[in-house]
């Protein structure tokens, strides 16, 4: 069940540059706290959305331009919801349970963790300060990244599908690819995304295959509120 459920969403998705990667909602709330977990049993079916590099020209621009005088909050917030939800349709015989990663609960938590989920699901490898042996930074708060094997850091989390009537006892957790793999390269790593995390450097730790565009390296880098004006929204749109 779940590689005919994988197969029709890499048809869906692979045409907009987005990726699912499988896994059980028992992987995820086995590395978390009770008050983070998935409430869902443990052999509940579900799936981490990627946007890669792509996205941009094969999702986000044609959506602008068919949906442009819907925009009316982050357009890649309502594309990927858009497409996300059509998705939905394709399983017309099952409950598709849909979660976004900008989505908060009411205690203002976040719905899930993103970088565990794609750490459990194989999609990337979450680095973090427990995995350097030979901590350096004493007291500062450290926070951890996700590393693509094929990305590195070009590519973002965008939300979660889940189908709590599909139950997958026997699905094999894999591994993430440990590309990140010396001490001093995570150190490099998690100091750059800490502290230089502007100037992007820590999404090239890796060799990639393939990187954001300029035009979409613009697009991430201008505040939110102007972003509508390069694609071509003006504000009277919104």
């Amino acid at each position: 069940m779940e590689r005919r459920v994988a197969e029709r969403l890499r048809g869906a998705l692979g045409p907009l540059g987005l990726e699912a990667h499988a896994f059980k909602v028992g992987w995820y709330n086995a590395v978390l706290q009770p008050a983070f977990h998935l409430p869902y049993p443990d052999d509940t079916l579900a799936f981490v959305v990627l946007s890669t590099p792509s996205m941009f020209d094969k999702a986000l621009k044609p959506f602008v331009n068919k949906e442009r005088l819907k925009i009316i909050r982050d357009p890649v917030d309502q594309c990927i919801s858009h497409h996300l939800s059509r998705v939905k349709e394709k399983f017309p015989d099952q409950r598709v349970d849909v979660m976004f990663d900008y989505e908060m609960l009411p205690s203002r938590k976040p719905k899930f963790l993103a970088q565990t989920a794609a750490h459990v699901s194989g999609a990337a490898y979450y680095y973090q300060r427990k995995d350097v042996k030979l901590d350096p930074w004493g007291k500062k708060k450290i926070f951890g990244v996700c590393i693509h094997p094929k990305y590195g850091g070009w590519f973002a989390i965008r939300g979660l599908l889940l189908f709590p009537d599909i139950q997958v006892p026997f699905l094999e957790q894999p591994s993430p690819v440990d590309c990140v793999s010396t001490e001093e390269k995570r150190i490099e790593l998690l100091e750059q995304f800490n502290f230089h995390w502007q100037d992007g450097r820590y999404r090239d730790i890796i060799e990639v295959k393939e990187r954001y565009s300029e035009e979409q390296r613009a697009y991430f880098a201008t505040p939110p509120a102007e972003r509508l004006r390069l694609l071509g929204l003006s504000q009277e749109a919104q």
